[in-house]
């Protein structure tokens, strides 16, 4: 369908479903690519790991957290609770105020994947925990979300191992 500016006619060209998406992808990965902010090599670096997690990774989790029937903030309570765990200890390791979590918690409970209870150590202090069922999803979730993203996958073996001797190293103490 032409366009008319000016007095001059432009003729679009007609684009397919999968080359719009293509061009919506690749305006995505642009405005969200830290790459030409970097100073250094190191820098360069982060923003090839920044767009594999928050770019490549980020679409991944709320995907697997919906296979699983969970919300994004659920599936990141589920990860956080491998042992019985405070409401307060919860918002701070969510960065979030203790009442959303109590929504979330609640939620999670009506679907018996975890549970309160009282401290042993104190009895006025209520503990959340996972029960036998949410132990079994949280592990799944876990499971899925240590699958590799598709260009990680598409590294050599030696570039695979390459890479994660590198990372172990910078992340050495």
């Amino acid at each position: 369908m032409p366009s008319t500016f000016e007095g001059v006619e432009y003729h679009h060209p007609q684009m397919t479903v999968q080359q719009t998406e293509d061009a919506r992808r690749r305006a995505f990965y642009e405005a969200l690519d830290i790459a030409q902010f970097a100073e250094d090599t190191a820098g360069e670096a982060w923003a090839l790991m920044a767009r594999m997690l928050f770019v490549e990774g980020k679409p991944r989790f709320p995907t697997i957290a919906a296979d699983l029937t969970l919300s994004p903030p659920q599936a990141i309570v589920m990860r956080l609770l491998v042992e019985p765990r405070k409401m307060g200890e919860l918002a701070t390791a969510m960065a979030c105020d203790a009442s959303n979590v109590t929504g979330i918690v609640d939620r999670l409970e009506e679907r018996g994947l975890v549970e309160r209870r009282l401290a042993e150590y104190d009895r006025r202090v209520k503990l959340i925990a996972a029960t036998k069922r949410g132990q079994k999803l949280r592990d799944e979730l876990n499971r899925r979300l240590a699958q590799p993203p598709e260009p990680l996958k598409r590294l050599s073996e030696k570039d695979k191992r390459t890479l994660r001797d590198i990372l172990r190293k910078a992340f050495e103490e």
